[in-house]
């Protein structure tokens, strides 16, 4: 079902049912008590059809709005949570699918958000000058257009990774 067409429980359809009842309001509120009374109840009416309509937009979604979107992510920035369980995951003796599927890509984004935010480089649309960045050593193992090096990541190479990162 589509959600913006005019059924029962879609966007149009309650947006038509609230645009109703809105006008009876501010009808009702002339009749009863005249203009000034249906001005400031229309007045009412459009603050709270703003503030949801920007709730429902997803304006107050991540950081109340007061944050800019890192841009050269396009995304939100990454976070460290559960980052002890996802090295320790990818370092068992068979760590193979997870450094691939969880690791590396969370490495990947950790570093994208470092080159962005303090060089000013996108990983993804500038590979050459985040491979300069990063270092020719390290780049395999964070490159997003290649496979890593091998299928687990060594204990010293994510140990220089880190380190990397945290100098960047």
């Amino acid at each position: 079902m589509n959600s913006v067409s005019g059924q029962p429980g879609s966007v149009r359809h309650s947006l038509a049912v609230l645009s109703t009842v809105a006008v009876a309001t501010a009808v009702l509120l002339a009749l009863a008590d005249g203009a000034a009374a249906a001005a400031t109840g229309l007045t009412l009416i459009t603050a709270v059809a703003l503030a949801l309509g920007r709730y429902a937009a997803g304006g107050a979604a991540q950081d109340s709005g007061y944050r800019k979107p890192v841009r050269l992510l396009d995304s939100r920035a990454p976070a460290l949570g559960g980052w002890q369980q996802i090295v320790a995951n990818s370092l068992a003796d068979d760590g193979n699918a997870h450094f691939d599927t969880v690791m590396r890509p969370q490495l990947q984004r950790l570093f994208a958000a470092r080159l962005a935010e303090q060089h000013g480089v996108s990983m993804y649309r500038n590979p050459q000058r985040a491979r300069a960045l990063v270092g020719v050593e390290l780049w395999p193992w964070i490159d997003p257009e290649a496979t890593a090096p091998q299928p687990t990541v060594p204990e010293p190479v994510l140990r220089s990774l880190l380190d990397r990162l945290e100098a960047l």
